[in-house]
């Protein structure tokens, strides 16, 4: 894959497909001992972070830094917890591009524990926004951005 650098801090594919709805992305996270609580279940507020850490790992994969005038925020973040997960396990994040707006992306998330086909244990929705941090603006997302996400994903079908 060729990859260039750009105004927006990162390298990413020269050409490549936009990101499309439907499009998928996955992340194997193993918990940590310590990640779980009094009750023996991993706290709530960790399946926030392992929603993070695979949004982090999507930006950071498809090549993209935070600039200091402009970049991706975190506008909304919301999880319904399904059923408990307890270490030991691995957990598998997948985010599902449900909608792509002029200036945001939405994503619908899985969180299953690796190895278990009994069903997800969480399932949550993020909203991103490509923002003009000087203006305190959302922007349109970059066509180059789209198609460095494009790579990152698995297209749908």
């Amino acid at each position: 894959m060729n990859l260039v650098m750009d105004e927006h801090g990162g390298a990413g594919p020269r050409v490549g497909r936009t990101l499309g709805v439907d499009d998928t992305h996955t992340l194997e996270v193993p918990l940590r001992w310590g990640d779980s609580d009094a009750l023996d279940h991993l706290n709530n507020t960790l399946y926030f972070r392992l929603m993070e850490e695979a949004r982090m790992q999507i930006l950071y994969g498809a090549g993209l830094r935070l600039p200091a005038d402009h970049g991706a925020i975190l506008a909304h973040a919301s999880c319904d917890f399904l059923r408990p997960l307890t270490y030991p396990a691995s957990v598998r994040v997948t985010h599902r591009v449900a909608r792509i707006g002029r200036a945001s992306l939405e994503f619908e998330l899985t969180l299953d524990k690796a190895g278990d086909q009994s069903g997800s244990y969480a399932r949550g929705r993020n909203v991103l926004v490509w923002m003009d941090y000087i203006n305190n603006r959302s922007q349109p997302w970059p066509a180059d951005v789209l198609a460095r996400l494009g790579a990152a994903f698995t297209p749908a079908g």
